[in-house]
């Protein structure tokens, strides 16, 4: 199975690369990424993990070098689910870390679990599913072999479960667009608590909040582009009331204020930043 690297951002010395899907998986994950820090320094780094509206699945090759939210010790091999707010990592020295970047309705249909069991919560991966992948993932000698058995753990996955829900597709592709969430109930022909529902077991938020963590996504491509804009013109652009409401949202979602994100944060791997303090 041959795979292409999307791109690959190399920052000082940490390496970040995006790998696609095989098209036989590309209803369920968005992307593979590759996370490399080839440093010597044990010195200890705060990251935030911003709320980006997609659960995910992570290797950790070492597994004692990152703790989660709490300061708990993460799992080498684990899933996690929807992030309703920020949290922050902690965590350095030599690292590689593999990942899997799921669409929105992944959950369900790989794992076969609803999705809000895992909302604001990460699970390794043998409470979900018995299996030997964690071992067979520390045996491959390269990532391009990781990425190949991942694919194919994955696939057996998908073909196990059948939860896939058009539906569902259409509404998070659409809420990531910007529609209105009334022009998506119209178009489904469902009410709002319905699709509710639909969203609480197959995507784990509401959709009101996926739809805002989406407007919290496509305010950070504005701001990534440099541009110092007035934050109004941000605000009102993305259908905000008022500057005031964009930024209470951007805090929720990220930690810190939209200037002080331009300002400070060093984004090796999108919507995983660490904080220059010196600016």
């Amino acid at each position: 199975m041959a795979f292409t690297v999307i791109f690959t951002v190399i920052h000082y010395e940490m390496s970040y690369q995006v790998i696609p899907p095989p098209a036989s998986l590309r209803n369920y994950v968005r992307y593979f990424w590759v996370l490399e820090n080839p440093t010597t320094s044990v010195s200890q780094k705060s990251f935030t993990v911003m709320s980006n509206g997609l659960p995910g699945l992570i290797f950790q090759k070492n597994p004692a070098l990152f703790t989660g939210f709490e300061g708990e010790r993460l799992p080498q091999l684990f899933v996690f689910g929807q992030a309703r707010k920020y949290g922050q990592l902690q965590g350095g020295g030599n690292f590689r870390t593999v990942g899997v970047t799921f669409e929105p309705t992944a959950l369900k249909p790989v794992f076969g679990i609803n999705a809000n069991e895992l909302t604001d919560q990460s699970a390794c991966i043998s409470h979900l599913t018995k299996t030997s992948l964690c071992e067979q993932l520390l045996h491959c000698s390269s990532v391009q072999q990781q990425v190949a058995c991942l694919s194919e753990f994955l696939l057996t996955q998908t073909q196990r479960y059948n939860h896939y829900n058009p539906k569902l597709v259409y509404a998070t592709a659409a809420l990531q667009q910007g529609k209105r969430l009334s022009d998506v109930l119209r178009q489904l022909n469902l009410s709002e608590r319905s699709l509710e529902r639909l969203f609480l077991v197959h995507i784990g938020i509401t959709p009101i909040l996926y739809a805002r963590i989406c407007r919290f996504q496509a305010s950070l491509s504005l701001l990534r582009q440099n541009s110092f804009r007035p934050l109004t013109d941000i605000a009102y652009s993305l259908g905000y009331f008022d500057q005031s409401h964009f930024i209470r949202d951007f805090k929720l979602f990220s930690g810190v204020s939209p200037r002080i994100y331009q300002r400070k944060a060093i984004e090796r791997m999108p919507g995983f930043p660490e904080w220059d303090l010196k600016k």
